[in-house]
């Protein structure tokens, strides 16, 4: 542990004078509480700005004492181990980062704002387009910043720009062309935090709208788990879909501890109650070692991965 947090309480007291009384902070935060894999330590500090100038507060707050930072959307994707995070976890889910506003045919999100919400909003005002973010677990943040996909789509095949906040807490608003954006990744968000996104859309029935949205909930929920999970594991190699693959080694239902991989989906990895990160990452481990060993394949995790052992 760094010197700077053998004092965290000095430090949050430091932290709550630098920003307004509407942001929370607090101590020794369970991650298991916000990741949907239901696993992950505790977090040193655990902070959901109120606004933008406090979001800038708290980054400057941390590079003035040398603290790491991680950006937390809903907690798909994201597996964090069992030592939990030494810094901050920052967390954009107020009000003022939540927030869907409709614009003729384009959709301003905050980064905060569920995807599911994205969609029915859409949906409500005729708009079509982003009808594959109703099957997608988490904020547009971090669909954003994982360039997140279901059923054919892209969250960055629909954006039009993206407000974003540098480290230095200076803001600008980006087209996709100038992002680093590729399959299940977006680069330039692994040093920006995406605060919104507007959304491209085009105007259909909304009887069209609903029987797309329909079609993908019933496809989702027939083919994957409703067991905890943190969605796909692993990102899909160019010979295979990853779950198809395992499916073909044999390896659905292959357990270590309290982690499984899913009989309905072979690339989730799900949670029977009483997993560690530990035994997730294990599981990942085995069934990399076995698709390597077996076929030859790589496979790379699609979730990211953060915290201490």
């Amino acid at each position: 542990m760094s010197t700077t947090l053998e004092k965290p309480d000095v430090l949050a007291d430091e932290l709550v004078a630098h920003v307004s009384s509407a942001t929370v902070i607090r101590r020794d935060e369970p991650m298991a509480k916000h990741t949907t894999l239901r696993v992950g330590g505790l977090a040193d500090f655990y902070v959901e700005p109120a606004n933008e100038n406090d979001l800038s507060a708290i980054l400057k707050f941390c590079s003035e004492r040398d603290l790491k930072f991680f950006i937390l959307g809903r907690g798909s994707n994201l597996l964090v181990r069992d030592g939990g995070f030494r810094g901050v976890v920052i967390c954009l889910q107020t009000p003022e980062f939540s927030r869907v506003e409709i614009d003729g045919t384009r959709i301003r999100a905050g980064a905060g704002a569920k995807q599911k919400t994205v969609a029915v909003e859409a949906k409500r005002a005729g708009l079509s387009g982003v009808e594959f973010l109703e099957g997608i677990p988490g904020s547009i943040g971090g669909a954003l910043r994982m360039n997140a996909g279901a059923m054919g789509g892209e969250t960055f095949n629909a954006v039009e720009s993206v407000r974003v906040m540098d480290y230095a807490g200076n803001i600008r608003e980006l087209t996709p062309a100038e992002m680093s954006v590729s399959y299940r990744s977006c680069a330039t968000l692994k040093d920006h935090i995406a605060l919104s996104a507007v959304f491209r859309c085009a105007p259909a029935p909304r009887e069209e709208i609903e029987s797309r949205m329909k079609a993908f909930s019933e496809k989702r929920w027939s083919s994957q788990p409703a067991a905890p999970s943190a969605g796909c594991m692993f990102k899909n190699p160019a010979a295979i879909p990853a779950g198809k693959l395992i499916d073909e080694l044999g390896l659905k239902g292959t357990k270590i501890g309290g982690a499984r991989v899913s009989l309905e989906h072979g690339n989730f990895l799900v949670n029977d109650g009483n997993a560690t990160a530990k035994d997730v990452l294990n599981l990942i481990e085995l069934l990399r070692q076995k698709a390597q060993a077996e076929r030859g394949i790589e496979l790379s995790p699609e979730v990211e991965i953060f915290g201490e052992d």
